[in-house]
């Protein structure tokens, strides 16, 4: 799995979600308790914020509600308000005001966007506050939305606005974790979704036109130019862009614009965090959560819940049975509108709890088609399986590659070696696949250029439900590379599932915020701790196998494998990178695997599920 390939939907998802809404709000046949009914609608509300600035609002409600004021739930989004008409009626239907706002800057509101700016939080605040104060509100007002819509509900709620009874993102981005860089990687979709965002009105035509993307970003490989004129290249000069290239390091300028730890023990309301196994913002959405669970209140963690399946970005939304070329279980395919509908009942009403929210934590386990409930994402697992790598030889291809063994290295070489040359650009020009969860097109065509491990088949059903942590010994003859690890189960028959991955640049091993080079001909632990939760119960006769690989796709940043900042880097720095895994008694590199005990029993709960 290239995780970059989940990227191209972090914001297409909420594009393509929205539009999707019509079907999920057929009015009152999900909720035999509730006639169906019309919807009041009222366009253009003037909503004042800082600045003598005024937004944009949309506001609708159920015709039959005898104008009595009623809990509001509030969308704030820069993809334009029309976009959520469905998703509006589906909830007015339902018996809540909803009230759909452009961001600043954005559709009809005034001022300037700056996106993933302060004025977010600031601008959500009041109009939290305005909502309160309309005849038409009761005064409980929840929020809602997904990926920018998801951020934009913690940037509010850290402001503390006396009347948001509650917080539901979806998918949210946490700066520097996953947008506008990933852990100090940049990638080519950063300008693309600027360009969606460029102006007042959405460029969906031109965001959406995968071809052109495809071959620009393949010129860029090809050509060899600095990321950071990659805005020029593709033909939108961005100053925004240019800002952020330039600052890949987490400093405090973006740790400036997530809730502080201090904000965090201050957060005392419901919260519903969602996010999927391949979506592109799970990364950050966990980074959310994590940190809540690290610096809030017993109180305030307790009103939090979080949801994961095996979604990709706008399946967080609209799940659907198949994804990425992958056959999940029906089980999985839950009525997500029903329960944000029994959440805001909840948390702005007088309902109970949704019954699917198990637990605080409610997660799907893939293979076993179930939904199992947990305490908090650290009580999920139990134990551990440690697989410790080794190789009979140094060269691996898909037909001789290295071993992951729970008994210690096997006998044979020492370590394992792939070469990445950067100016071989041959990878970069096949499109990203649509199947990616099962394709296998670069183990496959791997060549010298990466290394493949594999276990031996499982001899009964486990289920590995967590975050994966691989500690690998490696040694470059360069001073930084980009370093790819993905996990696959690979079925009996030889179908490849991808499971999770992280992409490591080792300048910024020892974190996100700083940077030290690689000494060549020095032996050093890389620590991947940041790959993508997932849940599967892995079938007797699989096995597991880990890819290492340079980051070399279409949709990677290129690095040459210099100490020069990357996005100033050019074809002029390349250098040939010679990475060697280290795998013996004195440098053990191993691969732990989160586990649940019981995993065996709840394969056989399927038919039950």
């Amino acid at each position: 799995m290239n995780l970059s390939t989940m990227l191209r939907g972090v914001l297409l998802g909420v594009c393509l979600v929205t539009a999707q809404g019509a079907a999920a709000a057929a009015p009152g046949e999900d909720d035999p308790g509730r006639a169906p009914t019309d919807v009041d609608y009222r366009w253009g509300l003037e909503i004042p914020v800082a600045e003598g600035i005024t937004l944009n609002g949309t506001l609708y409600r159920p015709a039959d509600h005898g104008g009595a004021p009623l809990p509001t739930i509030v969308t704030i989004t820069p993809y334009i308000s029309d976009r959520y008409h469905p998703d509006a009626q589906y909830f007015a239907r339902h018996g809540f005001a909803f009230l759909v706002v452009d961001t600043r800057g954005r559709g009809n509101s005034g001022g300037t966007f700056r996106p993933l700016d302060l004025e977010d939080g600031l601008d959500g605040r009041e109009v939290v506050e305005w909502i309160a104060a309309q005849p038409w509100s009761n005064g409980r007002v929840g929020m809602r939305g997904g990926s920018y819509g998801g951020y934009n509900q913690w940037a509010t709620a850290r402001h503390f606005p006396p009347h948001l009874a509650t917080i539901a993102p979806v998918a949210a981005p946490y700066h520097g974790v996953d947008f506008p860089m990933e852990r100090g990687v940049q990638r080519p979709y950063l300008i693309r979704w600027l360009t969606l965002t460029s102006g007042r009105t959405a460029q969906n035509r031109s965001f959406g036109d995968s071809a052109f993307w495809e071959r620009k970003f393949l010129s860029y490989h090809q050509q060899g130019i600095r990321f950071l004129d990659l805005d020029e290249h593709v033909g939108n000069p961005s100053d925004l862009f240019d800002a952020w290239v330039r600052r890949p390091l987490m400093d405090d300028d973006w740790r400036a614009r997530v809730p502080s730890p201090e904000e965090l023990a201050r957060l005392d309301l419901p919260v519903l965090t969602i996010t999927g196994y391949y979506d592109g913002d799970q990364p950050g959405a966990l980074a959310h959560y994590r940190a809540h669970m690290a610096h809030g209140s017993a109180a305030g963690r307790a009103k939090h819940y979080l949801v994961l399946g095996p979604w990709d970005h706008a399946g967080t939304r609209f799940p659907k049975q198949t994804v990425g070329g992958h056959e999940f279980g029906e089980a999985m395919l839950f009525d997500a509108f029903a329960l944000d509908r029994d959440w805001y009942r909840f948390t702005l009403g007088s309902g109970d709890r949704p019954a699917f929210l198990k637990d605080r934590v409610t997660y799907f386990v893939a293979g076993a088609n179930r939904w199992r409930g947990a305490a908090s994402l650290d009580a999920i697992s139990d134990g551990n399986l440690v697989l410790t790598l080794g190789s009979p030889a140094a060269r691996h291809d898909l037909f001789h590659n290295g071993t992951m063994s729970t008994e210690g290295p096997a006998s044979g070489m020492a370590a394992s070696a792939y070469i990445y040359d950067p100016l071989d650009t041959r990878k970069a020009e096949r499109p990203p696949a649509d199947d990616y969860i099962i394709d296998q097109a670069e183990a496959v065509q791997t060549d010298g250029d990466g290394l493949l491990f594999h276990s031996a088949p499982f001899e009964e059903p486990r289920e590995i439900s967590g975050v994966p942590r691989f500690e690998g010994w490696f040694e470059m003859d360069v001073p930084d590379t980009d370093i790819k690890a993905t996990l696959y189960e690979i079925l009996p028959d030889g179908t490849s599932i991808a499971l999770s991955g992280q992409t490591l640049r080792a300048r910024h091993r020892d974190g996100a915020d700083r940077e030290r080079m690689m000494q060549p001909g020095t032996v050093e632990k890389l620590v991947f701790d940041q790959f993508y939760f997932f849940s599967r119960l892995v079938g007797e006769g699989s096995r597991l196998r880990l890819f290492l690989r340079p980051a070399n796709t279409l949709t990677d940043q290129r690095h040459y494998n210099a100490a020069t900042p990357v996005h100033l880097q050019t074809r002029a720095d390349a250098r040939t990178a010679t990475v060697r895994l280290h795998h013996s008694d004195d440098y053990p590199s191993r691969l732990y695997l989160p586990t649940v005990s019981d995993g065996a029993a709840t394969a056989k709960g399927d038919d039950d599920a």
